[in-house]
């Protein structure tokens, strides 16, 4: 019996976004009334599909009953469960956040926001690389969008670099399809991966192009270095709020070539160049250097969350480089407290930026402002949380890094980099704290403000602070899960 579940977090944005445009584009509290509640019901079916997979079972879903390869497949385990959780997460909490007022900065953000969702949850799901295709473009048009929210000149000059950019991405995605089509015959990611022994000898060169083309669309849809350029301009003069929900699309970039990696390639290793597999490890080393040294190097809060979540997407990738069970357990923990963590550090930016308009994010001290106490508070467990500071889940999760590469040939550099890293990361979020909130609370009162709603953006910043304690409180469970989820995804099992 064919699982319909799958389809709903692709249906409910797909029908409730349209409706936002034709109905509530006028009326802001429609508008919020819908997107939520949207949120909620597909809070409810990812809830749903992550304990149907929890026995390890993987569903497929065949769109208009056409089986693989012609058809559209959707396939669900517990890792693209566990992701379409996190997504609808982290989007409940930014449509909360943007309640304040960052909504009526242009008519359709809830409608963006969740075409965004549909595309991040279609490529989490689907089965075959043109879907992915399909799935990044939906996303990146809505990203478009986003990126531009509110019209400020800093917004739209990063919105244009965005778009360059990704159309680039995507002109090289299309022609990696078409490579790998043209050797293989097909595009289902399982049917793929029988296909490969087959490719006749003529034929590798032109198949070992369009993996490595793919490559590089995941490393440039990651971050990761080469590929990173950016990233950190185009999510330092975005609207933070809506970089909250970018902090989830880079990982889509680790998942797709986790997913590529555990579904494609797993077992067909002789059929594509040697540099596709170890330039994983060493591109994310140095994302993580290059990431922490621009924390260090920021001059605004917004730039410095940008560059910390550069590093996040370096620390994951050096577990996906050598694609074992224990890295790849480690890496899924890191993956979910680093999106968390991400998340809550932006929408820190996002409140601050509210309560000094003046100076907004810059790292200069203002004087006295309204809820420096509340505001520095979040700002101290969201660093703490991002370096990888006791007792929160980054601690953790770093551990678990370091542990899990105790018998690796790069394990010295793989310890220096990341406790090296993690020093500097101290210092850039030492002294941004220092600058926003010990030195503002020693200058001159501010003149008197009209006071900014900034409500909803501390009840979305409270529940992530919440959920990142849950990680660390519950991580025994947690780490066990994500131990039977990579070895389901490294070696189709769960034993």
């Amino acid at each position: 019996m064919m699982n319909h579940w799958i389809i709903f977090p692709l249906l409910i944005p797909a029908v409730v976004a349209p409706l936002l445009i034709l109905m509530g584009r006028f009326d802001q509290v429609l508008a919020r009334v819908f997107s939520i509640g949207a949120m909620l019901l597909q809070l409810f079916v990812a809830g749903v599909l992550l304990a149907q997979t929890l026995d390890g079972q993987v569903f497929q879903y065949d769109l208009g009953n056409w089986e693989r390869p012609f058809g559209i497949v959707l396939v669900l385990d517990r890792l693209s469960a566990t992701m379409v959780l996190l997504s609808t997460i982290i989007g409940l909490l930014i449509s909360m956040a943007a309640i304040d007022d960052a909504d009526e900065q242009g008519r359709h953000f809830h409608a963006l926001l969740l075409f965004q969702l549909m595309g991040v949850n279609g490529a989490f799901l689907t089965g075959d690389l043109f879907n992915q295709f399909v799935f990044f473009e939906v996303m990146l048009i809505a990203s478009y969008g986003l990126a531009v929210h509110g019209g400020e000149g800093g917004r739209l000059l990063g919105g244009v670099q965005f778009v360059t950019i990704n159309l680039a991405g995507s002109t090289l995605f299309l022609i990696a399809v078409g490579l790998i089509y043209a050797v293989t015959g097909g595009l289902n990611l399982q049917d793929l991966g029988e296909r490969l022994p087959e490719v006749s000898s003529s034929n590798q060169a032109l198949l070992s192009c369009g993996i490595a083309l793919l490559f590089a669309v995941y490393g440039l849809k990651a971050g990761l270095i080469p590929f990173h350029f950016w990233l950190p301009g185009t999510y330092a003069r975005s609207s933070p709020l809506v970089v909250a929900l970018f902090a989830l699309t880079t990982k889509v970039g680790i998942y797709s070539l986790i997913r590529f990696q555990s579904t494609v390639l797993a077992g067909n290793e002789e059929f594509y160049s040697a540099w596709a597999t170890n330039w994983i490890l060493p591109a994310g080393l140095l994302t993580i250097l290059f990431g922490m040294i621009g924390v260090v190097a920021s001059r605004s809060l917004g730039e410095l969350a940008s560059y910390a979540t550069l590093a996040s997407g370096g620390m994951i990738a050096i577990c996906v480089g050598e694609f074992e069970p224990a890295k790849m357990g480690a890496g899924f923990y890191y993956l979910v407290h680093s999106t968390l963590a991400g998340a809550c550090l932006f929408l820190v930016v996002e409140a601050l930026v509210h309560r000094r308009p003046e100076q907004r994010d810059l790292l200069t001290s203002a004087g006295p402002f309204s809820g420096t106490g509340l505001l520095g508070s979040a700002f101290i467990v969201a660093s703490i949380a991002i370096i990888g500071l006791p007792p929160l889940s980054g601690f953790i999760g770093k551990l678990l890094i370091l542990n899990v590469f105790r018998d690796s040939n790069w394990q010295v550099l793989i310890w220096a980099t990341i406790l090296g890293t993690s020093l500097l990361g101290l210092m850039g979020f030492a002294k941004a704290g220092s600058e926003l909130f010990w030195k503002s609370t020693q200058g001159p009162s501010a003149p008197e403000r009209p006071k900014s709603r900034t409500v909803m953006t501390f009840v979305a910043i409270g529940s992530l602070i919440v959920l990142l304690l849950g990680m660390t409180v519950m991580a025994e469970p947690m780490i066990r899960a994500f131990s039977i989820t990579a070895k389901q995804i490294c070696t189709g099992s769960m034993e």
